[in-house]
């Protein structure tokens, strides 16, 4: 018989990013990241099994939460970072995370993580894609996971609403933004 136990992953922030982007203009992309989150993963498994095993574990079900620090905001432009961290985007000052809270779910060989995704003081479901990018041993042994996370949302769905038109009647800054997460884990115990 076997027994079931909770096993946790934590995200290694040292190989790990969190991206965005989103259209300036109508004719190009921004990119920017969030240098500070934390986040883990939370499944069952086999306790009889082999950290080997468990590390190769299916993700299926698992929680995931991650909070994000809406002040390490960095486009790589300082007046447009301070805009971002403003009243007129994020309202950093008030807010100071982002969370997520949610589910893997296994879909083939990919994953979708369905969930809640807070951002000011708005709270929408959104899924994501996910592929599982590998598992494997740490230089010191530790047991460790990738997750690779791609989605879309549109910012005025969480109260990011400001907008202004260029001249050709196009958005300075467009409603859709792309996430994008590359995750490391490292398995806890």
């Amino acid at each position: 018989m076997s027994v079931l136990t909770r096993t946790k992953w934590a995200v290694d922030a040292s190989h790990s990013v969190a991206q965005f982007k989103v259209r300036h203009l109508g004719v190009a992309n921004v990119t920017g990241t969030f240098k500070v989150f934390k986040g883990e993963i939370e499944h069952e498994g086999d306790a009889s099994e082999t950290p080997e095993a468990l590390e190769a574990s299916d993700f299926d079900g698992a929680k995931v939460r991650i909070t994000v620090d809406t002040t390490s905001l960095d486009t790589n432009h300082a007046q447009r970072d301070g805009h971002l961290k403003s009243p007129d985007f994020f309202h950093t000052e008030q807010f100071p995370e982002m969370i997520f809270d949610g589910v893997l779910r296994s879909s083939g060989d990919r994953y979708q993580v369905v969930g809640d995704l807070t951002i000011r003081d708005v709270t929408k479901g959104v899924t994501f894609d996910a592929e599982l990018t590998g598992t494997g041993k740490g230089r010191f042994g530790d047991n460790r996971a990738g997750f690779e996370v791609d989605g879309k949302i549109n910012r005025k769905d969480f109260g990011l609403v400001w907008s202004m038109l260029t001249e050709s009647g196009g958005l300075v800054v467009g409603e859709e933004v792309k996430v994008h997460f590359d995750v490391e884990l490292i398995r806890e115990g």
